[in-house]
């Protein structure tokens, strides 16, 4: 399953890697990458996931959540 969430605050290269390796954490997410020129992180999940569970580790990071869409 394919998420797709659209963040706040994503400045460098720095910001996507502390969002993917908050995203990684994530039971059940196998790939997350992350894009702070459109602030924009793709997730790979083997099975569904709660958007709460993906919002919060991308708020660890330091960021802000806009929103999550599944793909």
């Amino acid at each position: 399953m394919k998420y797709i969430i659209h963040t706040e605050g994503l400045h460098c290269g720095h910001c996507d890697a502390a969002v993917e390796t908050e995203l990684m954490k994530v039971a059940g997410v196998t790939d997350a990458d992350a894009d702070h020129e459109v602030n924009v992180v793709e997730v790979e999940a083997a099975n569904e996931i709660d958007p709460a569970s993906l919002s919060a580790a991308v708020e660890v990071a330091g960021f802000k959540t806009v929103s999550i869409e599944a793909a």
